[in-house]
């Protein structure tokens, strides 16, 4: 949508190839039930959508946390400008880093000092629904849905366009063609573009993997113990507790925008969160610590358990020389997709987005499709940094990425003293936030104010059980 949306400014048509449909007048009527609701169970009934919970089947993973980090947030406003104040209007929980959160990692309880930044945790489905009404209000852009793409036109010198088959009960299966001087490969982690370019003579691109083996499950809780809530007044918004090489076990406790939790375990290969409903709520047991599992014993679960094992980091290297074809750009998760665990690829889309708008709209420089293609790469290098930095220390990970480098020891030593002293220190915590939620580039680590705390300063004092209740320090 957001590529769609860029493009709008420069091509007399643009046509979204979607193989979802989107029944608008049963989304409206669902929209309109759940806004009447007046309790939070009511309001998850009748808008499943809003929370994500009934998630069409092109994205199965929208039944699973999906953040907005800040770095997203003003790559959207920048795009669509309004767009921020009409998702907050729609009651997308906004939560506070580290103020709202109860948060452990690397053996420390976070200080719960005042926010240095904010993320918004409402459904992926709230998300998209916003942004697929501005973008499709413009006459330029189109949306066929309902239809697949499942091959492309042209050959190894240039794509021509796409071939498209129908979807559905009533579908024949027939192919058609849909000429485009410009095809934009969207279609997310299970893209078959490499596939396609192939069939056509060109070179696929290569392939940077590193797998952790990483799998979740989640499930949609109300809270009836008063320890959660989903605005500022409430005392806490959340839990979150981060794995690492010596603690693979990871919990995220967030709001939706119907008034309930959504509650997601992580774990490694061999030792995956269950699906099971009961054994879900077990699996709480094997957390560094059980308030957690207490909260989720008390409350009150709303939906079924949700798996997702697909969690891979890949990089596909466009930007590098081969036999591909002019006409063609991938962007989005089709180009570099992360371990959603680290909530980064709504941003990514979005920045990606801005990296478009700008290569086309530079007036020093032709946009030919190379050029344009490692603007897209370079907008998600430090999400890919962030991502497969982690990933590749953790026990088990695979793929051809996940070697360790000489650098990249020097670099997990300093990384390892800023997350150590990220807990109880302010400065060294904005710096780490701002850079983790793409506000900042990875510079901002090495700040002279920053480096002094990291390379001399002691790890300050953190709280030694959950704290329940904020912090009156400094941030």
């Amino acid at each position: 949508m957001l590529a769609a949306h860029v493009l709008a400014g420069h091509a007399q048509r643009v046509t979204i190839v979607e193989r979802d449909r989107f029944p608008a007048e049963a989304e409206a009527e669902a929209e309109a039930e759940a806004e009447a609701a007046h309790d939070a169970e009511a309001a998850h009934n009748a808008g499943s959508t809003l929370a994500g919970t009934a998630p069409r089947p092109g994205v199965p993973q929208s039944r699973h946390p999906h953040v907005l980090l800040e770095g997203g947030q003003l790559a959207l406003e920048a795009l669509l400008p309004g767009f921020m104040e009409e998702l907050r209007a729609a009651g997308a929980p906004r939560v506070g880093m580290p103020e709202d959160i109860v948060q452990w990692q690397s053996g420390r309880w976070f200080r719960r000092v005042p926010a240095s930044t904010h993320i918004h945790t409402g459904s992926r489905a709230q998300i998209e629904r916003l942004i697929r009404r501005r973008v499709l209000a413009n006459p330029s852009v189109t949306l066929v849905d309902g239809t697949e793409t499942v091959g492309l036109l042209g050959d190894a010198s240039r794509v021509r366009g796409v071939l498209l088959r129908e979807r559905g009960d009533g579908a024949r299966g027939e192919q058609r063609e849909l000429a485009a001087d410009l095809v934009v490969d969207a279609s997310g982690r299970g893209t078959k573009a490499p596939r396609w370019l192939t069939a056509v003579g060109a070179e696929a691109p290569h392939e940077e993997t590193i797998d952790t083996g990483l799998a979740y499950a989640s499930r949609v809780y109300r809270d009836t113990t008063g320890t959660l809530g989903t605005d500022a007044s409430a005392a806490a918004l959340g839990f979150y507790v981060v794995p690492n090489p010596d603690q693979p076990y990871g919990v995220v406790v967030l709001p939706l925008e119907d008034g309930t939790h959504l509650a997601t375990f992580s774990g490694l290969r061999g030792d995956e969160p269950p699906t099971d409903e009961e054994e879900f709520e077990t699996y709480a047991k094997r957390l560094p610590h059980p308030v957690v599992h207490r909260w989720m014993r008390d409350a009150e679960p709303l939906s079924p358990v949700s798996g997702f094992r697909r969690t891979a980091n890949v990089r596909r290297r466009y930007d590098l020389p081969g036999r591909r074809p002019a006409g063609f750009l991938a962007t989005g998760d089709a180009l570099c997709t992360f371990n959603p665990i680290y909530g980064q690829g709504m941003a990514v889309a979005a920045l990606s987005a801005v990296a478009l708008r700008d290569a086309l709209a530079d007036p020093r420089r032709t946009p030919t499709t190379r050029r344009v293609q490692k603007e897209l790469l370079a907008a998600s290098r430090q999400a890919w940094d962030i991502s497969a930095g982690a990933d590749k220390k953790m026990p088990g990970a695979v793929g051809n990425a996940a070697v360790v480098r000489p650098a990249d020891r020097v670099a997990g030593w300093y990384l390892r003293r800023v997350q150590e002293r990220t807990p109880g220190d302010p400065v060294v915590g904005r710096a780490f936030r701002s850079a983790l939620t793409l506000k900042e580039p990875l510079s901002a680590l090495f700040a002279p104010k920053v480096a002094r705390a990291v390379l001399f300063g002691p790890a300050l004092p953190t709280p030694e059980e959950p704290p329940l209740t904020r912090d009156a320090g400094d941030a």
